[in-house]
């Protein structure tokens, strides 16, 4: 048996750091905070994330399989750009693959995930009973909490690629999403869609569950094509 290898204090700060600095950028790069098609300079880069060049080259590197940041030649990264294209694309996708995983959790979920399920969408209706205002400016809890509870919906379903691909692809859409917010006004609450989610979800009507959640990210899709012109370059 080969000798274990113990890491060591700084390697494991050196690992916790990295993902630290991945997990900001990716975050940056969804909410928009980078504009689509933006060169990623080093210099700035170091400068907001307080990282080395080793470790920021790293993370970028992460990113790159997932298609958010692209490598030009000689010209190091960019942001990756979005279109309209690309964003039907990416959506019909997203549905399939996120209906199919919320009928395959409610027909193998059990009673812990019921109780994670019903958890997330009441810490998300706190947020989505508030007014207009409140929701503002408690934005950055809202996604977190709707990122919970959509991964909360999926989380019983057994095929782990299938979560996987699901996962990548709620991402990309979240970009959009967050992006045309900048560009559009606050929309009403989904909370009575996302309920009717839930109650199909936990009444174990795993088709219509997968019905309801399709209509309801066809509806997002829809609301950010409409404020496409806003935020993102016409075709040539």
């Amino acid at each position: 048996m080969p000798p274990r290898i113990r890491q060591t204090a700084a390697e494991a700060d050196a690992v916790l750091v990295s993902q630290d600095v991945l997990s900001r950028l990716k975050g940056d790069i969804l909410d928009g905070h980078f504009a689509p098609g933006a060169r990623l300079r080093f210099a700035d880069l170091q400068k907001s994330y307080s990282a080395g060049i080793g470790t920021l080259r790293e993370a970028l590197s992460h990113l790159l399989p997932e298609g958010l940041v692209e490598l030009d030649a000689n010209r190091g990264f960019r942001v990756a750009a979005i279109s309209a294209a690309e964003l039907r694309d990416v959506s019909a996708l997203h549905i399939e693959f996120e209906r199919r995983a919320i009928v395959e959790s409610v027909r193998h979920g059990e009673d812990a995930w019921e109780a994670g399920l019903v958890l997330a969408f009441h810490r998300l209706a706190k947020i989505e009973r508030l007014s207009r205002e409140e929701r503002k400016q408690r934005s950055s809890e809202w996604v977190a909490a709707h990122r919970d509870f959509h991964r909360a919906l999926v989380a019983a379903c057994p095929s782990r690629w299938l979560l996987r691909l699901r996962a990548q692809l709620y991402d990309h859409m979240e970009r959009y999403r967050l992006i045309s917010q900048r560009h559009r006004p606050l929309g009403p609450a989904k909370r009575a869609e996302h309920e009717a989610i839930r109650d199909a979800a936990v009444a174990r009507k795993a088709e219509l569950a997968g019905e309801l959640l399709a209509a309801h990210l066809r509806e997002t899709t829809e609301t950010v094509l409409r404020h496409a012109p806003q935020f993102m370059p016409a075709p040539p």
